[in-house]
C-alpha cells in the first residue's frame, strides 16, 4: 500500500513544520496549506486520506473549511485542532460529523493514533463506496457539474423511462449510457449499442428487427435483430437525429406496440427494451424543420440529460490525462508525464473535440516524444494537428478568448483579484462573475506562484 496522504491546514507555519516532521516519521505522506482557500485548492488537485485543520484561522476558519469539504468530499475524515477548545465546541463539531477534536497543546501520539484510525475508516469507506459506485467506474471526473449529471443519471436508471442524451461529439455519451444500464434493474441483461448513421437504409429493418432464412437474397440463415438481442436490457441508439423519416416511423411503431416482426416472418416477437438515444443535434429544431417526427421525439424525450463539453469541466483534464497516460504504458515503457507548462496548455486549450480529442493529443504526445517528460512544444504541436483550420461559431470563439484572457491575467497577477480586475477594467463583482462563468479559481494561481 502507498503511504496515506495527510493534508495539514494551519496558519501557524512553525506548527505545520513540526506536525509534518512527526507524521512523516510515521510513514505518512504530508501536504500542507496555510489557509482554508489554499486547502480547497490542494483538495481540488489531490484528495488526501485525512485532513487535519486548525479551527481559528484568518479568512475562512476551520468550520467554514469543513462545511465546504463536507459538501464536496463527504467521505473525507476531518480532525479539528484549536487553542480555544471548549466542551461545547467539541460537542458541536462532533454533531457536524468531524472525526475528532483536539485542543492545543495536544499530545503528538494522540494525533497520530487519531489519524491512523481515520485512515483505516477512510480506506474502508472508499472501498465500500467504490463497490456501490461500480456502475460509474469508467467515468473519470471530479467536476461538480459532472457529479450533478451522474446523480441525475443514477436516479433515471431506476426507472424504465426513455432517455435522450444531447451533447457535443466526443463527450462520452456511450460511457454514460453504459453507466445508466449498469445502475438499472436491467444490468444483468444485454446492452446493445448502434450508430444509426452506420446502417444503410436497405438494411435498417433487417438490422433492427432481424430476418428469417430465405427472406431475401443472401439470407442463408436466420438472424436476430438489435431489438431481440437487447430484449430485457438496454438498446442505445446513437445519432438518432440522422435517421430517415421512413425508418423513424418504423421505429416508433415498434416502440409503441412493443413488438417486432422479423423480415420475411409472419410471427411477431414481443420485446421489453429500455431505449436510450443520443444526438449532437437539437432535436426540437429538427422537429420544427420537419426532419424529425414529433411523435417519436416525445416518445424518446421522456427524460433529457446533457453532457457538458470538456471546457466546462477543465478540472477533469489532469485526471483524464493521467488516465490516458497509464493506458499507453506498456511493460517496456517508462511512465510519461507532462511538464507543468504542458499541463497548463492542456488545461487552457479550447477542446472542440472534447475528451476524444484530449485522448488523441495525449496519445500523439506519448508516441512522438522520446523522453518520459513531455514538454509544452509537443502539446502545442499535437493541438495544431488535432484542431485543424475549422471556423468556429462566434459565441464559442468569444468564450475561448475570455477564458484565455482570464487565465493570462491571473497568471500575471498571481491570482490577485483586485489587481486583475483593475487591469481588466472591471469591478470585483463583475470579475468574479467572469471567473465563475469559466470555472476559474484565483486561489489556484496564487498557489502556482508560491510553488
Amino acid at each position: 500500500m502507498t503511504a496515506p496522504i495527510i493534508l495539514l491546514v494551519d496558519d501557524d507555519e512553525a506548527l505545520l513544520t513540526l506536525m509534518s516532521i512527526r507524521l512523516r516519521r510515521h510513514n505518512f505522506e504530508v501536504t500542507t496549506a496555510t489557509s482554508g482557500k489554499a486547502a480547497l485548492a490542494k483538495l481540488h488537485k489531490q484528495l488526501p486520506h485525512v485532513m487535519v485543520t486548525d479551527l481559528q484561522m484568518d479568512g475562512m476558519d476551520g468550520m467554514g473549511l469543513y462545511n465546504q469539504v463536507k459538501s464536496r468530499y463527504p467521505l473525507l475524515p476531518v480532525i479539528m485542532l484549536t487553542a480555544h477548545g471548549t466542551i461545547p465546541d467539541a460537542v458541536s463539531a462532533t454533531k457536524e460529523g468531524i472525526f475528532a477534536f483536539l485542543t492545543k497543546p495536544f499530545d503528538g501520539d494522540t494525533l497520530v493514533n487519531y489519524i491512523q484510525d481515520a485512515v483505516t475508516i477512510n480506506i474502508g469507506a472508499l472501498a465500500e463506496n467504490k463497490n456501490k459506485e461500480a456502475w460509474r467506474e469508467d467515468i473519470i471526473t471530479r467536476s461538480d457539474v459532472m457529479e450533478k449529471l451522474l446523480a441525475d443519471a443514477k436516479m433515471v436508471a431506476q426507472s424504465d423511462a426513455s432517455v435522450l442524451i444531447q451533447c457535443d461529439s466526443g463527450t462520452g455519451k456511450e460511457l454514460l449510457t453504459k453507466a445508466i444500464h449498469k445502475a438499472s434493474l436491467r444490468s444483468e441483461a444485454e446492452f446493445v449499442g448502434v450508430n444509426c448513421t452506420a446502417i444503410p437504409d436497405t438494411l435498417f429493418e433487417s438490422e433492427f428487427f432481424g430476418h428469417i432464412k430465405g427472406a431475401f437474397t443472401g439470407a442463408s440463415t436466420s438472424r436476430k435483430g438489435l431489438f431481440e438481442m437487447a430484449n430485457g436490457g438496454t438498446l442505445f441508439l446513437d445519432e438518432i437525429g440522422d435517421m430517415s423519416l421512413e425508418f423513424q416511423a418504423k421505429l416508433l411503431r415498434a416502440l409503441e406496440e412493443r413488438e417486432i416482426r422479423p423480415v420475411g416472418s409472419n410471427q411477431v416477437i414481443p420485446i421489453d427494451v429500455r431505449v436510450i438515444c443520443a444526438t449532437h443535434q437539437q432535436l426540437d429544431k429538427a422537429v420544427a424543420a420537419g426532419s424529425f417526427r414529433e411523435d417519436l421525439y416525445y416518445r424518446l424525450h421522456v427524460v433529457s440529460l446533457e453532457i457538458p463539453p470538456l471546457k466546462q469541466r477543465r478540472e477533469d483534464i489532469p485526471l483524464l490525462v493521467n488516465y490516458f497516460l497509464q493506458k499507453n504504458v506498456t511493460k517496456d515503457e517508462a511512465k510519461s508525464r507532462f511538464t507543468p507548462e504542458a499541463m497548463r496548455t492542456l488545461m487552457s486549450a479550447p477542446w472542440p473535440g472534447n475528451v476524444r480529442q484530449l485522448r488523441n493529443v495525449v496519445e500523439q504526445c506519448v508516441v512522438l516524444c522520446r523522453s518520459p517528460l513531455i514538454s509544452d512544444s509537443f502539446v502545442e504541436r499535437a493541438l495544431r494537428h488535432n484542431t485543424g483550420e475549422k471556423v468556429i461559431p462566434f459565441a464559442q470563439a468569444r468564450d475561448e478568448f475570455e477564458y484565455d484572457y482570464l487565465v493570462d491575467l491571473l497568471k500575471k497577477t498571481g491570482g490577485k483579484i483586485t489587481q486583475a480586475a483593475k487591469l481588466a477594467g472591471r469591478n470585483r463583482s463583475e470579475f468574479y462573475k467572469l471567473l465563475n462563468k469559466h470555472n476559474l479559481e484565483a486561489a489556484e494561481f496564487r498557489l502556482l506562484m508560491s510553488e
